[in-house]
């Protein structure tokens, strides 16, 4: 396994936290890639959810994808170590030879995409994905593996 897709609700809520809350990104650095999410003040899009950081601390993280709703349409989100280094990661080739822990993307606000070098974590999205009703769950496999490139946006 070398991770798992799905697809959310295109709409607002916190989706994000709602996939990660089952794994423990308070300990992981997360690279911020090219994206466009934006929390909803007054029923509208309002400020970005990840503005200008290139990188993130899990704890800053598990903040912005938990205090209130928000509307994904592009997210690249890669979890290294604390102390790792940090860079970008386009292919699965570059995620298996980097430090990379964890990556999630999500492309046209419904579209997810989890790679993991844990495979706990990946059967326990798989779990979450199946009791928050996402569809369309399925484990990405050497053998199903169409992505070409591991960037969303």
């Amino acid at each position: 396994m070398r991770g798992i897709s799905f697809k959310i609700p295109n709409s607002y809520g916190k989706h994000l936290w709602e996939i990660l809350e089952c794994i423990n990104i308070r300990e992981l650095t997360w690279k911020i890639g090219d994206g466009e999410s934006y929390f909803i003040e007054n029923n509208t899009l309002g400020n970005p959810l990840f503005p200008n950081s290139s990188s993130i601390n899990g704890e800053e993280l598990w903040k912005q994808i938990s205090k209130k709703d928000y509307y994904l349409i592009f997210v690249d989100l890669k979890g290294f170590p604390k102390r790792a280094d940090v860079r970008e990661v386009a292919t699965y080739q570059e995620f298996m030879e980097s430090e990379c822990q964890f990556l999630i993307l999500l492309v046209d606000c419904s579209d997810v995409i989890i790679y993991s070098k844990d495979q706990l974590a990946i059967q326990h999205i798989f779990s979450k994905a199946l009791a928050t009703g996402y569809t369309n769950i399925e484990y990405i496999t050497d053998e199903n593996d169409t992505n070409s490139t591991l960037i969303a946006f």
